[in-house]
């Protein structure tokens, strides 16, 4: 049996975003004793986006999580970026690392870290990389697999966007990991609500959403006072709001591969449901463009309706789709209507404008 592998779902890994001292990371741990906990994160290495932010303890916060087991009986988990921090971590006896979406990305530093893991038996979990690319997540756990490593799991923390849509600092394209689940049968995959989401109250939906569709695990940030969080405070959770999660998540059955296709008829309409709230994100991302695409024409006393635009929209769509096995009728409606929208947003642009101004 897999180490990821638990006696009842979920497969549980809490714990605050970043180690920032022994009295935070107690009073973290006191607040979860008793819940189901497989794992107790922290980040001790942060890769933060711009230079000044706060980039985590270090090697000093592994004494703090080393009190943590003692006094808790918590197994630990960390973030690991370089081969150095992979070191440390087996000289500290951390019972698992993580790999984050930053250092996915990138294939060699991935090899850097399998080779530092190379001969060592410790479970390694992989996070998605950063953007929506299901062939890099799946090249970076091959490269874990291909070290020794036995216990591989992946962690499902979303993809970034140009713009935020549905209020998610991250948007989940759900179908991305459950793509990955098809090409790699039996990979325990967990999901981090607490970063597709970015908000606190936001992460038990999407929490649900992961139970639903059949994920194993959550990886879920909590803090004992996550107003005062030095990275990543809106979307941390408190102990307690963690135990209120816990306590309200529903676990569906298992959907059993080929024997009851009424359980496989309702998981093929989650996949689908999901789609289509993709395609509504980006219907509504395409309006936006049309708006703006009409202010510009407002300004330069242009028509809102281009007939050489529509004519060549048209023949890519429809190539596009035929390349896809869509029917070409079907496109040239589909488009029709969106080209019909985007002009009446367009041609409604002054008004609205005119509207703000009053």
């Amino acid at each position: 049996m897999s180490f990821f592998t638990p006696a009842h779902k979920p497969f549980l890994i809490a714990g605050p975003c970043s180690a920032e001292s022994r009295e935070q990371l107690w009073q973290t741990a006191r607040g979860m004793a008793g819940l189901p906990l497989q794992l107790f994160r922290a980040g001790v290495w942060k890769p933060r986006t711009r230079p000044g932010s706060f980039e985590g303890k270090g090697a000093i916060a592994l004494d703090w999580l080393q009190e943590i087991r003692q006094e808790f009986g918590f197994a630990l988990a960390i973030e690991v970026a370089e081969a150095e921090h992979v070191e440390l971590a087996l000289q500290y006896g951390i019972d698992a690392l993580w790999i984050g979406a930053r250092t996915t990305v990138n294939p060699f530093q991935v090899q850097h870290l399998a080779d530092a893991l190379r001969g060592n038996d410790i479970p390694v979990m992989v996070k998605n990389p950063v953007n929506p690319d299901v062939d890099l997540w799946q090249g970076a756990i091959e490269r874990i697999k291909t070290a020794g490593i036995k216990d591989v799991a992946a962690i499902h923390r979303g993809f970034s966007a140009y713009k935020t849509v549905n209020s998610y600092r991250n948007q989940p394209n759900w179908i991305i990991p459950v793509e990955l689940r098809r090409r790699i049968p039996g990979l325990p995959i967990f999901c981090d609500p607490s970063h597709i989401t970015g908000k606190a109250d936001l992460v038990p939906r999407v929490a649900q959403k992961a139970m639903d569709i059949g994920f194993d695990g959550l990886m879920i940030e909590t803090h004992s006072h996550p107003e005062a969080a030095l990275t990543d405070a809106a979307q941390q959770l408190s102990p307690a709001g963690l135990k209120d999660l816990l306590q309200q998540l529903v676990i569906r059955k298992e959907i059993p591969s080929g024997s009851d296709g009424m359980l496989e008829l309702e998981y093929l309409r989650q996949v689908a449901d999901n789609i289509d709230a993709e395609i509504i994100d980006l219907l509504s991302r395409r309006m936006e463009i049309s708006s703006q695409m009409g202010e510009i024409k407002r300004k330069n006393n242009m028509t809102a309706y281009q007939p050489e635009r529509w004519r060549e929209i048209m023949e890519t769509r429809r190539s596009q789709g035929s390349r896809l096995m869509l029917d070409e009728q079907y496109i040239s409606a589909l488009w029709q209507i969106i080209h019909d929208e985007s002009i009446r947003r367009q041609l409604e642009q002054p008004v609205q404008n005119s509207a703000k101004n009053q």
